[in-house]
């Protein structure tokens, strides 16, 4: 057998370990990468997400795992630190020109395995309150209580408070009440009481409270507290 097969042959026997490896790895990432997509298709689909968001998010995290599988698996054979340093430039070149896309699109990422509040949800965003529509990878599309379509960033979503009204099973209203000077308080106390008892949805846990607080120009102001159950009513019908 000529000398240069004898030295193919005997490189081939010595990388076969480092071969091996490098398949393994592969092989493994791409498992893995197929496993956690189907694992975050079905988190996704739960959350009530877009299906092409679901169908994005989930390429991404595949194809994630699977180039660092196969960059892990390069590193078995030369030093691919150069390369990462080049792809590194890039990336960081790139990121810096599209850095409030990339906020909002990690800040959707966050929004919808977090799940602060779903479609259908009735929350308050960044001043706004109304029922979410959809949940985007860049914005947030809702309906305010007075009928506008409102399309919030993510990062201005993420990054301040946000109050969902649907998980509240019940609240607490404030009833602002006056009475005239001449009427007699127990009598009036008694009468926002009775009247509050007859609220769709009044809870009597806690008790309902009427406290006399300020002396108006031409009234007595008190302020009643009653708490209902937001599955049979909600606050503005409350008030009524």
């Amino acid at each position: 057998m000529p000398d240069y097969i004898n030295q193919f042959l005997e490189k081939v026997i010595a990388y076969l370990p480092t071969i091996l490896t490098a398949i393994l790895i592969v092989v493994v990432s791409i498992y893995l990468a197929k496993l956690l997509s189907n694992l975050l298709k079905k988190v996704l689909k739960r959350r009530g997400a877009d299906l092409e968001v679901t169908l994005l998010l989930a390429t991404i995290t595949r194809w994630s795992i699977i180039v660092a599988g196969i960059i892990t698996a390069l590193q078995q054979f030369f030093d691919v630190t150069a390369f990462l340093a080049g792809l590194g430039i890039i990336g960081f070149t790139i990121g810096f020109a599209l850095q409030n896309i990339m906020q909002n699109f990690v800040s959707g990422v966050i929004l919808l395995i977090e799940q602060p509040f779903n479609v259908g949800d009735v929350v308050e965003l960044n001043g706004y309150a109304g029922t979410v529509l959809t949940i985007n990878l860049r914005t947030t599309e809702m309906r305010t209580i007075d009928g506008l379509i409102v399309m919030i960033p993510n990062a201005d979503v993420l990054s301040n408070t946000i109050i969902n009204n649907t998980r509240a099973d019940r609240r607490r209203i404030e009833l602002p009440v006056g009475v005239s000077y001449g009427s007699d308080p127990a009598e009036a106390r008694q009468i926002v009481l009775e009247a509050i008892k007859s609220v769709p949805g009044f809870l009597g846990d806690p008790e309902p409270m009427v406290v006399f607080h300020t002396f108006g120009g031409s009234s007595v102001n008190m302020t009643a507290y009653f708490w209902i159950d937001m599955s049979k009513t909600n606050p503005l019908v409350a008030k009524d």
